[in-house]
């Protein structure tokens, strides 16, 4: 029998935190899922393996390995259930993780998705993270942009100037994957501004994530490496057409790329 918990909402010292409904965590036994409306999964949990990826849009987000195997820095903009957070945390034991989440009362759910404590490699930040972003250094090689809440993705984290500090936050070389419903009535805005950002450097591997479009733009390199001269020249500014292959084979390649990293860390 599943067990329903909405966490109770948690005072915020940020003036900007989105009043919205405390989160629901549904427990069946098997998996635990994170949601902010009911049936709106946000995060999806397997109880027996805690850091594995359920839903298929975290595994395309991993498809960044591709270009960047080895990364020194990874920031993320949401924390949700934490599955990136965990992945990452385990498959890259060389990489800083540095998560932004805004809500209080979704970083006090971090032990029922057995995120793990915040360490030298793991900090989990309550702050802003369109603010933070803006006065950070550029010293992040991996930037995930997965900040969702019940309304959607909120305006501030596909703004003009949100997509400017992205990049700016970025290493020359480093890579942004966005995570961006195809149905929201922004979402010609939102490509338009990531593409103005980046100088019209971004891809994304077709129906790979159902309606989750999963976005790559690439901050250009002085000396690339191999991955990132893939990444750039996949993503070069006179391709018109940037949506790479086909849906079944793309869902297959972001699954082997799990299954690599899996494999690489034994």
């Amino acid at each position: 029998m599943a067990t329903y918990t909405r966490a109770m909402p948690a005072p915020s010292d940020l003036p900007d935190s989105p009043a919205t409904t405390a989160p629901l965590v549904i427990s069946d036994g098997v998996r635990r899922t994170l949601a902010f409306t009911p049936g709106d999964v946000q995060s999806e949990m397997l109880l027996a393996r805690p850091d594995a990826l359920v839903l298929d849009y975290t595994r395309a987000m991993m498809c960044f390995a591709l270009f960047a195997p080895q990364p020194r820095h990874i920031v993320m903009v949401g924390l949700g259930g934490g599955s990136l957070a965990k992945f990452c945390y385990r498959h890259f034991p060389a990489a800083r993780i540095t998560v932004l989440e805004i809500r209080a009362d979704v970083i006090a759910l971090r032990d029922l998705f057995c995120v793990p404590p915040d360490d030298a490699r793991l900090r989990v930040l309550h702050c802003d993270a369109a603010d933070y972003l803006a006065r950070m250094p550029g010293d992040a090689d991996v930037l995930l942009v997965d900040g969702f809440d019940g309304r959607g993705l909120p305006p501030t984290l596909a703004s003009t100037a949100f997509y400017a500090a992205c990049r700016c936050a970025l290493r020359p070389g480093g890579v942004l994957v966005a995570n961006i419903f195809t149905y929201d009535p922004d979402y010609v805005s939102f490509l338009q501004r990531l593409r103005d950002a980046f100088d019209g450097r971004i891809l994304w591997f077709q129906r790979i994530a159902g309606n989750n479009r999963i976005l790559f733009a690439v901050h250009p390199a002085t000396a690339p490496s191999r991955g990132q001269r893939l990444l750039a020249s996949l993503a070069r500014p006179d391709r018109d057409h940037r949506g790479i292959g086909y849906g079944w084979s793309n869902r297959l390649l972001a699954r082997g790329v799990v299954a690599w990293l899996a494999w690489r860390r034994g």
